[in-house]
């Protein structure tokens, strides 16, 4: 496993665990999706859900494969047992990444303005000069959009064990406070 990986899953694991208390649970997926849906107020109720099923479909992935005890949550050893697994995690992850651009491009139009990429980047946890050199790695057209696809197919490479030098590493230097 690379260790650009493993940086990538610990920010992701920091920002998952909304309340800070070192484990992985339901509500953190809870609050992460109400954070997330908030930032794209022109998408739709149903594509609001669609992200909120994706985090529910992403909790359900990580107890069912990883919760050895029982006791309802995740924590860093056992997150990254299943991320870095990607043949446990890939559609997960794949249902999450379509929900999620889906909400960047609330036109419909396979393209994503870098203040809705900012918005929902920000409420993830995201530290924002991170964000935008991760957009301005997308090669943004002209009147500064990205293609809905290749973000989508980076957040799913971020979560790939064998992947460095990717776009995705911009964003593992921290998270926002």
């Amino acid at each position: 496993m690379r260790e650009e990986a493993v940086n990538r899953v610990r920010v992701v694991f920091s920002l998952l665990d909304a309340d800070g208390n070192g484990v992985l649970e339901s509500a953190d997926f809870d609050l992460m999706a109400d954070r997330v849906t908030a930032a794209a107020p022109r998408s739709t109720d149903e594509e609001r859900e669609a992200l909120r099923r994706s985090f529910r479909r992403y909790w359900t992935t990580l107890v069912s494969e990883l919760d050895t005890d029982g006791d309802g949550r995740v924590d860093f050893g056992e997150y990254t047992a299943c991320v870095l697994a990607p043949e446990r995690f890939e559609p997960t992850i794949a249902e999450f990444a379509r929900a999620l651009t889906t909400l960047g491009d609330p036109e419909g139009q396979g393209l994503v303005a870098r203040d809705d990429f900012m918005a929902l980047m920000t409420a993830i946890g995201f530290v924002p000069a991170n964000i935008t050199a991760l957009f301005d790695a997308f090669e943004p057209s002209p009147d500064d959009r990205i293609e809905a696809s290749v973000w989508e197919a980076e957040i799913i490479a971020y979560y790939a064990p064998d992947k460095a030098g990717i776009p995705g590493d911009r964003l593992a230097d921290g998270v926002a406070s």
